[in-house]
Formats: C-alpha cells, structure tokens, sequence
C-alpha cells in the first residue's frame, strides 16, 4: 500500500472556515483529518501541498517515519504553520492505518482508558455574544440572558462550562477581545469596568447553573502580567474549576500560579515537547492545554506523558468541526492524565452534515466511537454545498 494522493477539502462554516486533508492510497483507502487557517495559520493550504508531495509513493503504514522525514524539511521553522501541517498529516495517516486494520485509532496505540468522556461546553455565551444569527439563537444581551443560558447548560447534562471575559458597549453585552486587535490594543492594560463586568457575568452564570456545573473562564491573550494579577485577584470569590489564560514567558505564568488559589490552565499555543518543557520545568500550569492538530496526535500525546511526569493533568484544545470532536476523543480516551474534554455545542446549523457519524454526547460525556480510524468520515458533498466565502 502507498499513498497515492493527497488533497485539500474546504467549507464555510459561519465565522470560519473548516478545512479538511485527505489522503488516499493506491488500494482507495482514505485518511481524513481537519485543520484550520483561522488560528493565525493563514497559508497553511499552501505548507500542506507542498509537504503532501513528498508522501507520494510512501507507505503510509510507517507514520512515526514519515513525521520524522518531514520534521527534516522543516526544522529550521519547526513550529507555527509548519507543525500544523506535519499534524494534519499525522491525523490522516492513522485514520488510513486504522481503517487498514480495521481498529479505531486509539486501539493502534494500547487502547482506551476510558469509553466515556467528560466534556465542558466552550465557549458558552461567547458566541451567543459574537454569532448569534449564524448558529440561529437569540443574542445574549444582559446578565439575565446569560442566567438563562447558565439554567440550559444545567438541563441539558452538561456539567461544565466554559466562557469569555465579556463587557458592556452600547448597553449590550460584547466581546473582551483586545489581544486579538479590539479595544485595549495594543497596550493590554488592566481595565476596572472589564473586571466589574466580569464579576458580574461569573455571578449570573452561577446563578443559572447551581453549585454542581464547573465554571471555567478563557482569558486568551488579553492582558499583560499586570493585568493578569488583577484578574486573577478578580475572580477569586468565584470558584473557577480554571482559569485558562495565555502568555509566552513561563516566568511570568508561574507568578501567576502562585498568587491563584484556583487552578491554572495554559499551553494551548505551544508547539511540541520543546514548547512545553519550559513552563512545565517552571510549574506553570496545573491543567496543560494541548491542541491535538496543531500538534499531531502522536507528539500530542508524547506532550501528554511528559506532563503526567510533572503531576500535570491535560485537556484537548478543541473548538473545531466534529472530526475534530472525534479525533480529541480518542486522546481524552487514551491519556491516564486526562481533566476534561472541550467541545462546542453552539455553531452553525449545518456542522454535523459534513461528517458521516456526529458525536454521541449523554449526561455531558461523549461517548467513544469504536469505528475503524477516527469513527466518521467526511461528507464530500455536504462540504461542497458549502463553499468558503472569499
């Protein structure tokens, strides 16, 4: 068996775009996996075309052989739009191998620890904040509305969310997004109304959800250390299952984790086992976030043991399509170290048509598929109804 094409797959998916690799053998195996160009990856199509010519005539059964062949071609830059493009590559080689066997792909590598994993629901209000009209539910607006939401999280099974620092414009509530170019850009400092408002948005949620929801807030890249002090000092009263924030200086993050009394959770902007040494050796972190397509699944879960030697739990970054949902499933099944699963439940109507089997989500755990490979396919026909706008 050799891999005889490999190619590129897109679809407008509201906001974003989802893209997806496909790779094909001489015997018409196919291997999907998803990545995305909306994460800062602008250009990643062109890396993975460039690289896919090299796997033309390879065996596609010698994966660890392949990645260290490409690693060759890259090291130089190693990571950013390079390592996404070595992981896609990685994630659709073991759905080809695991349909060539016949086993799921988490049975390639020792087997599942767990059939049933805790998720949260991500991104909770945030979008409802941001994209309403595009996943088809009424637009947060107030603290109330955002008690109700708390109130479906709860009903619905879900026993743990996670949000978005939010703020007040035009007497609405909005996205706090300066490190990403919106107000407060680009000096990042600490802003009292944002920390009021906060305080305020973490009460209501509480107030829907009950006692027994976990509440995590997602705090990205918007402040300085300074800012992430006052945060920090800000969200103290309200029993965060984490706090998950991104910074590029381990130093700095492990200041923070010594003033929190809750945990931290970062990293999912780090590339490899070189990028999470570091704040691992400086105890960064008590949840190491690690995005299992920007990575690959094999380095993603050799990021996974490393950390376990640091007594550091893990959790998948994944706000992606449901191949995405279904290839963060099998890590979550398969690493002893896991804290919980990230998925999005609020997105546009049409997601779950551009895959053959939708994830099965029952009293807030997915359920692991044992299907051959990743457990669903790409639908081809529903991606091309959707076409990305320009």
């Amino acid at each position: 068996m050799k891999i005889a094409r490999v190619e590129d797959l897109h679809g407008a998916a509201g906001w974003r775009t989802t893209s997806f690799l496909k790779i094909t053998t001489d015997d018409g195996i196919v291997g999907w996996s998803e990545y995305s160009e909306d994460v800062g990856t602008a250009g990643l199509t062109a890396t993975l075309r460039s690289l896919g010519e090299r796997l033309i005539g390879l065996d596609p059964m010698r994966i660890e052989w392949i990645m260290a062949m490409l690693y060759t071609r890259t090291v130089p830059a190693y990571s950013g739009i390079n390592q996404h493009a070595l992981g896609a590559i990685c994630n659709a080689l073991l759905d080809i191998k695991g349909k060539a066997l016949g086993l799921p792909v988490h049975a390639l590598l020792g087997g599942a620890l767990r059939t049933r994993l805790p998720v949260y629901w991500s991104h909770c209000g945030s979008y409802r904040v941001r994209f309403p009209e595009q996943i088809g539910v009424s637009r947060i607006k107030d603290f109330d509305d955002l008690t109700r939401l708390g109130e479906e999280v709860r009903a619905r099974g879900f026993r743990a969310l996670k949000t978005n620092i939010m703020t007040f414009e035009n007497g609405q509530l909005t996205q706090f997004r300066p490190g990403f170019g919106a107000k407060g850009f680009p000096e990042l400092n600490p802003q009292p109304d944002v920390m009021a408002t906060l305080a305020r948005q973490l009460e209501a949620l509480r107030a829907g959800t009950g006692p027994d929801v976990a509440i995590m807030l997602d705090a990205n890249f918007h402040f300085k250390t300074e800012g992430y002090l006052q945060l920090v000092r800000t969200v103290e009263p309200y029993d965060l299952a984490w706090l998950e924030l991104d910074i590029y200086d381990p130093g700095s993050l492990a200041l923070l984790r010594r003033e929190a009394s809750f945990p931290i959770a970062s990293g999912e902007s780090l590339f490899t086992r070189r990028g999470y040494r570091p704040f691992l050796d400086a105890y960064t972190m008590d949840v190491a976030i690690i995005d299992v397509f920007w990575n690959g699944f094999l380095e993603a879960l050799k990021i996974a043991a490393m950390a376990e030697t640091y007594e550091v739990n893990v959790a998948p970054h994944n706000f992606y399509g449901h191949l995405a949902d279904h290839i963060s499933a099998h890590f979550s099944a398969m690493v002893p170290n896991l804290r919980m699963m990230e998925i999005d439940i609020d997105d546009v109507p049409w997601k779950g048509e551009f895959v053959t089997h939708q994830p099965v989500i029952e009293n807030g755990e997915f359920v692991l598929p044992d299907r051959p490979g990743w457990g669903t396919d790409v639908d081809e026909a529903a991606v091309r109804r959707h076409p990305p706008k320009q």
